[in-house]
Protein backbone atom coordinates (compact mmCIF):
# COMPACT_ATOMS: atom_id res chain seq x y z
CA UNK A 1 0.00 0.00 0.00
CA UNK A 2 1.37 3.45 -1.16
CA UNK A 3 1.73 6.32 1.19
CA UNK A 4 1.86 9.69 0.98
CA UNK A 5 5.55 11.83 1.04
CA UNK A 6 5.89 15.43 2.56
CA UNK A 7 9.07 17.59 2.69
CA UNK A 8 11.21 15.93 4.52
CA UNK A 9 12.18 17.13 8.45
CA UNK A 10 14.89 16.60 11.01
CA UNK A 11 12.94 17.85 14.42
CA UNK A 12 9.43 16.74 15.75
CA UNK A 13 7.42 19.12 18.21
CA UNK A 14 4.60 17.47 19.56
CA UNK A 15 1.46 18.60 21.53
CA UNK A 16 0.63 17.77 25.05
CA UNK A 17 -3.37 17.64 25.63
CA UNK A 18 -5.54 15.75 23.49
CA UNK A 19 -1.99 14.50 21.39
CA UNK A 20 0.52 12.71 23.80
CA UNK A 21 -1.87 12.53 27.03
CA UNK A 22 -5.62 12.08 27.09
CA UNK A 23 -6.86 15.19 28.86
CA UNK A 24 -9.58 16.55 26.78
CA UNK A 25 -12.26 14.33 28.29
CA UNK A 26 -11.22 15.66 31.75
CA UNK A 27 -11.41 19.17 30.88
CA UNK A 28 -15.00 18.60 28.88
CA UNK A 29 -16.60 16.74 32.07
CA UNK A 30 -15.20 19.88 34.45
CA UNK A 31 -15.75 22.88 32.78
CA UNK A 32 -19.26 21.18 31.73
CA UNK A 33 -19.67 20.87 35.79
CA UNK A 34 -18.54 24.35 36.73
CA UNK A 35 -21.25 25.48 34.17
CA UNK A 36 -23.97 23.52 35.05
CA UNK A 37 -23.48 24.48 38.90
CA UNK A 38 -23.63 28.39 37.67
CA UNK A 39 -27.14 27.00 35.61
CA UNK A 40 -25.54 27.08 32.02
CA UNK A 41 -24.44 24.52 29.60
CA UNK A 42 -21.37 23.66 28.20
CA UNK A 43 -21.79 23.70 24.19
CA UNK A 44 -19.52 21.41 21.73
CA UNK A 45 -18.93 24.34 19.74
CA UNK A 46 -17.33 26.49 22.66
CA UNK A 47 -14.84 23.29 23.51
CA UNK A 48 -13.80 23.15 19.78
CA UNK A 49 -12.65 26.56 20.40
CA UNK A 50 -11.21 26.56 23.54
CA UNK A 51 -8.68 23.61 22.51
CA UNK A 52 -5.26 24.68 22.44
CA UNK A 53 -5.76 28.07 23.86
CA UNK A 54 -3.90 29.45 26.57
CA UNK A 55 -5.20 28.90 30.48
CA UNK A 56 -6.17 32.41 31.10
CA UNK A 57 -7.91 32.99 27.38
CA UNK A 58 -9.09 29.17 28.23
CA UNK A 59 -10.96 30.78 31.13
CA UNK A 60 -11.98 34.52 29.55
CA UNK A 61 -13.36 32.71 26.52
CA UNK A 62 -15.77 30.76 29.05
CA UNK A 63 -16.91 33.45 31.24
CA UNK A 64 -17.47 35.66 28.94
CA UNK A 65 -19.22 33.23 26.54
CA UNK A 66 -21.72 31.89 29.08
CA UNK A 67 -21.91 34.86 31.31
CA UNK A 68 -20.04 33.10 34.06
CA UNK A 69 -20.38 35.45 37.33
CA UNK A 70 -16.61 34.43 38.19
CA UNK A 71 -13.22 35.59 37.56
CA UNK A 72 -10.79 33.79 35.07
CA UNK A 73 -8.62 32.72 37.99
CA UNK A 74 -11.66 31.90 39.94
CA UNK A 75 -12.61 29.61 37.34
CA UNK A 76 -9.10 28.23 36.61
CA UNK A 77 -9.00 27.41 40.17
CA UNK A 78 -12.05 25.64 40.29
CA UNK A 79 -11.09 23.59 37.59
CA UNK A 80 -7.78 22.88 38.98
CA UNK A 81 -8.82 21.47 42.10
CA UNK A 82 -11.52 19.29 39.97
CA UNK A 83 -9.27 17.87 38.01
CA UNK A 84 -5.90 17.12 39.91
CA UNK A 85 -6.58 13.76 41.24
CA UNK A 86 -7.56 12.47 37.62
CA UNK A 87 -4.61 13.99 35.68
CA UNK A 88 -2.20 12.83 38.23
CA UNK A 89 -3.00 9.52 36.96
CA UNK A 90 -3.56 10.21 32.97
CA UNK A 91 -2.78 8.02 30.20
CA UNK A 92 -0.83 8.01 27.36
CA UNK A 93 -3.12 8.36 24.09
CA UNK A 94 -2.71 5.11 21.45
CA UNK A 95 0.43 5.13 19.76
CA UNK A 96 2.54 7.85 21.76
CA UNK A 97 4.81 5.42 24.10
CA UNK A 98 6.12 3.17 20.64
CA UNK A 99 6.46 6.09 18.17
CA UNK A 100 8.18 8.37 21.20
CA UNK A 101 10.43 5.04 21.85
CA UNK A 102 11.11 5.00 18.44
CA UNK A 103 12.07 8.28 17.35
CA UNK A 104 14.02 8.67 20.39
CA UNK A 105 16.31 4.99 19.49
CA UNK A 106 16.79 6.71 15.92
CA UNK A 107 18.08 9.83 18.02
CA UNK A 108 15.40 12.57 16.51
CA UNK A 109 15.13 15.19 18.43
CA UNK A 110 12.06 15.50 19.83
CA UNK A 111 10.26 18.56 22.09
CA UNK A 112 6.88 19.16 23.31
CA UNK A 113 4.70 22.71 23.31
CA UNK A 114 1.49 23.08 25.51
CA UNK A 115 -0.53 25.96 25.98
CA UNK A 116 -1.24 25.03 29.89
CA UNK A 117 0.98 26.45 32.85
CA UNK A 118 4.48 25.01 34.33
CA UNK A 119 2.42 23.74 37.45
CA UNK A 120 -0.08 21.78 35.29
CA UNK A 121 2.81 20.52 32.87
CA UNK A 122 4.03 18.42 36.07
CA UNK A 123 0.55 17.58 37.17
CA UNK A 124 0.05 16.25 34.24
CA UNK A 125 3.28 14.47 33.21
CA UNK A 126 4.91 13.69 36.50
CA UNK A 127 3.98 10.02 36.95
CA UNK A 128 4.90 9.78 33.22
CA UNK A 129 8.73 10.83 33.77
CA UNK A 130 10.30 8.20 32.24
CA UNK A 131 8.96 8.77 29.37
CA UNK A 132 8.97 12.33 29.12
CA UNK A 133 12.25 12.02 29.44
CA UNK A 134 12.92 11.43 25.72
CA UNK A 135 12.12 15.26 24.64
CA UNK A 136 14.71 17.59 24.45
CA UNK A 137 12.68 20.33 26.14
CA UNK A 138 9.57 21.32 27.15
CA UNK A 139 7.84 24.99 26.18
CA UNK A 140 4.85 25.66 28.82
CA UNK A 141 2.93 28.69 27.06
CA UNK A 142 0.55 29.76 29.90
CA UNK A 143 4.49 30.64 32.15
CA UNK A 144 6.57 31.10 29.52
CA UNK A 145 7.89 34.96 29.23
CA UNK A 146 8.77 34.20 25.87
CA UNK A 147 5.55 33.28 24.80
CA UNK A 148 3.50 36.64 24.04
CA UNK A 149 0.65 35.32 22.17
CA UNK A 150 -0.96 31.54 22.30
CA UNK A 151 -2.43 29.76 19.85
CA UNK A 152 -3.53 30.47 16.74
CA UNK A 153 -0.72 32.48 17.27
CA UNK A 154 2.72 30.85 16.03
CA UNK A 155 4.93 31.69 19.12
CA UNK A 156 5.14 29.01 21.03
CA UNK A 157 6.21 26.52 17.86
CA UNK A 158 8.78 29.22 16.81
CA UNK A 159 9.90 29.34 20.40
CA UNK A 160 10.09 25.40 21.03
CA UNK A 161 12.02 25.47 17.81
CA UNK A 162 14.90 28.11 18.74
CA UNK A 163 15.69 26.11 21.55
CA UNK A 164 16.64 22.41 20.21
CA UNK A 165 20.54 22.66 20.11
CA UNK A 166 20.79 22.79 16.00
CA UNK A 167 18.35 25.67 15.79
CA UNK A 168 16.88 23.55 12.95
CA UNK A 169 14.51 25.96 10.09
CA UNK A 170 10.88 25.87 11.03
CA UNK A 171 10.18 24.15 7.72
CA UNK A 172 12.77 21.03 9.33
CA UNK A 173 10.27 21.14 12.02
CA UNK A 174 6.92 18.74 12.25
CA UNK A 175 4.45 19.17 14.11
CA UNK A 176 1.72 16.73 15.89
CA UNK A 177 -1.49 18.42 17.42
CA UNK A 178 -5.33 17.95 17.74
CA UNK A 179 -6.76 21.11 17.43
CA UNK A 180 -7.78 23.61 14.54
CA UNK A 181 -5.73 26.43 17.08
CA UNK A 182 -2.97 24.01 16.67
CA UNK A 183 -2.77 23.49 13.23
CA UNK A 184 -3.43 27.27 12.46
CA UNK A 185 -0.35 27.58 14.32
CA UNK A 186 2.04 25.32 13.57
CA UNK A 187 1.07 26.03 10.00
CA UNK A 188 1.51 29.81 10.62
CA UNK A 189 5.29 28.81 12.03
CA UNK A 190 6.10 27.51 8.30
CA UNK A 191 6.03 23.90 9.29
CA UNK A 192 4.37 21.15 8.58
CA UNK A 193 1.39 19.48 11.09
CA UNK A 194 -0.10 16.21 11.29
CA UNK A 195 -3.42 16.52 12.87
CA UNK A 196 -4.80 13.82 15.03
CA UNK A 197 -8.03 15.22 15.84
CA UNK A 198 -10.04 15.04 19.01
CA UNK A 199 -13.27 13.46 18.99
CA UNK A 200 -15.15 16.53 19.41
CA UNK A 201 -14.34 17.44 16.03
CA UNK A 202 -16.10 14.85 14.05
CA UNK A 203 -18.95 17.02 14.28
CA UNK A 204 -17.31 19.55 12.06
CA UNK A 205 -14.57 17.48 10.52
CA UNK A 206 -14.04 19.03 6.92
CA UNK A 207 -13.99 22.44 8.49
CA UNK A 208 -12.08 21.34 11.11
CA UNK A 209 -9.18 19.44 9.63
CA UNK A 210 -8.96 20.93 6.28
CA UNK A 211 -5.76 22.62 6.55
CA UNK A 212 -3.51 20.00 8.01
CA UNK A 213 -0.50 18.69 6.30
CA UNK A 214 -2.14 14.64 6.71
CA UNK A 215 -4.89 13.90 9.03
CA UNK A 216 -4.95 10.68 11.29
CA UNK A 217 -7.48 8.82 13.81
CA UNK A 218 -4.37 7.42 16.14
CA UNK A 219 -0.77 7.53 16.47
CA UNK A 220 -0.81 4.20 16.19
CA UNK A 221 -1.12 5.37 12.70
CA UNK A 222 1.76 7.59 12.04
CA UNK A 223 4.07 6.42 9.50
CA UNK A 224 7.45 8.45 10.27
CA UNK A 225 8.52 7.44 6.86
CA UNK A 226 6.29 9.89 5.63
CA UNK A 227 8.37 13.12 6.66
CA UNK A 228 11.85 11.11 5.72
CA UNK A 229 12.22 9.98 9.44
CA UNK A 230 13.19 6.42 10.03
CA UNK A 231 10.83 3.78 9.60
CA UNK A 232 9.66 1.79 12.24
CA UNK A 233 10.75 -1.05 9.99
CA UNK A 234 13.87 -0.97 7.91
CA UNK A 235 12.55 -1.79 3.81
CA UNK A 236 8.93 -1.09 5.09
Amino acid sequence: MSIPVFKPVTHVIFNLDGTLIDTERIHRKTFTRIANNCGKVFPDDLRLQILGLQEMDVANLIIDTLQLNLTSKELLQKARIEEEKELKNIRLKFGVEDLLVHLHQNKVPMAVITSSSEECFHMKTDHLKDIFSVFHHVVTGSSDPEVKNGKPAPDIFKICASRFEENPAYSKCLVLDDSPNGVTAALAAGMQVVMVPDPILSIWHNMSTANATYVLNSLEDFRPEMFSLPPYFIGS
